[in-house]
């Protein structure tokens, strides 16, 4: 068996894309992974096809093989968006590996630890907030949040689904709904000083108060604070959520021992990492006892190369929680990630979506009371459909 092709296809997500990476095979055996360029994040995809003479013509079968090559074609450009496309790769090798063998992903890493895998709602109050505030609501038919009170409806309907867990962004509120604070990517105030106000470490704590209100007090909380702050502010963050007694409080460095500073700090448990690409980028970050969780994303790292993150992070005694902010296919990968993996805590799933997300999937997600369940069937379980990729298709 050859692989012939590398196909890419891009599809409106609503308020952002969603890309699908299709390996087609001489004998007609098809893999797909997703991927993650995003609107504000191109160039993935070409990188993707520069990959193309490392892998057509090559036994698809043969994924140390090619993994090892592609690893080796990027080395003097290692990490960032050349670790995404080459775990883009990875990850549709094992679809077809797996669907040659007529089993799932899952079982062809070594089978299932779990067929249920805790989940928590990410972002939520959030998807809706800034939908009322950049799409008056219209893009979900969702109840649109355009006031912190607002969000005592969100944990409540979260208590309600059965989730033992939440998560949600720094909100700043006006007129027209809520808006993410995050100057860390250059948007809104705050850029390029990240320094932390007061009335922001208070609109935590109000919108931390209004989501325990609703989902009450056996509801665990996590916070992602992102890229939006130094250490020193985010100190005063973990300082201030201390009485909550949160699951996790988010946030993003390159500063290993500055992570290490913060979580050392306060009491509040610290989870990061999901922009940590591979072991090696990895390694300084347990060495320095960072974390409490480390967040990792199998569709940025590839499966091969997260099992091997998981498995360090479990000889620090870590426990490893998945990263998902993409489309319906990179959640059941990370779902089959998180299936595998002893050293699981829980894994992130976005809840509100478009209408036709689901839909791009012949085999969606399933979610009951919590917990994902893992889909029956060869590969991923699923495949995608590409009629639905073209009617979606992005502009």
């Amino acid at each position: 068996m050859k692989i012939v092709a590398m196909e890419d296809f891009h599809v409106d997500g609503g308020w952002d894309n969603f890309a699908f990476l299709k390996i087609t095979t001489d004998s007609g055996l098809v893999g797909w992974s997703e991927y993650g360029e995003r609107r504000g994040r191109k160039g993935l995809t070409s990188l993707i096809r520069a990959l193309s003479p490392v892998v057509i013509g090559q036994n698809p079968l043969a994924l140390n093989h090619i993994d090892a090559a592609m690893q080796s074609f990027v080395r003097t450009a290692n990490g960032g968006l050349n670790a995404h496309a080459v775990g883009a790769v990875a990850n549709a090798l094992l679809d077809i590996k797996a669907k040659a063998a007529n089993i799932s992903v899952a079982e062809l890493l070594g089978g299932a630890v779990r067929d249920r895998i805790p989940a928590y709602w990410s972002r939520c109050g959030v998807v809706r907030a800034t939908q009322a505030h950049y799409f008056d609501g219209k893009l979900i038919d969702k109840p649109a949040i355009r006031k912190l009170e607002d969000l005592v409806g969100a944990g409540r309907e979260a208590k309600e689904r059965g989730f033992r867990a939440i998560k949600c962004n720094l909100l700043v509120f006006d007129g027209k709904g809520g808006r993410v604070h995050t100057p860390g990517s250059a948007r809104g105030a705050g850029h390029p000083e990240l320094n932390v106000e007061e009335h922001l470490v208070d609109a935590l704590i109000e919108q931390l108060t209004a989501l325990r209100e609703g989902a009450g007090k056996d509801m665990r909380l996590i916070c992602d604070l992102n890229f939006n702050y130094k250490t020193d502010g985010f100190k005063r963050f973990a300082k201030a959520v201390e009485p909550f007694n949160m699951m996790w409080l988010e946030m993003d460095t390159f500063d290993p021992k500055g992570l290490a500073h913060i979580r050392q700090s306060s009491s509040t448990p610290i989870g990061s990492l999901e922009a940590i690409l591979g072991r090696k980028a990895l390694r300084p970050y347990l060495e320095e006892r960072s974390v409490d969780i480390a967040i990792i994303d199998a569709m940025y790292n590839g499966l091969p190369e997260s099992l091997r993150m998981a498995s360090m992070c479990d000889a620090y005694e870590i426990n490893v929680a998945s990263h998902a902010f993409a489309g319906p296919l990179a959640t059941l990968m990370g779902a089959h990630f998180c299936a595998v993996i002893p050293n699981l805590k829980i894994m992130e799933l976005d809840v509100d979506e478009v209408p036709w997300r689901s839909k791009l999937l012949t085999n969606p997600c399933k979610l009951e009371d919590g917990f994902i369940h893992l889909p029956k069937g060869p590969g991923w379980g699923t495949d995608v459909d590409e009629a639905m990729l073209l009617k979606h298709k992005a502009e």
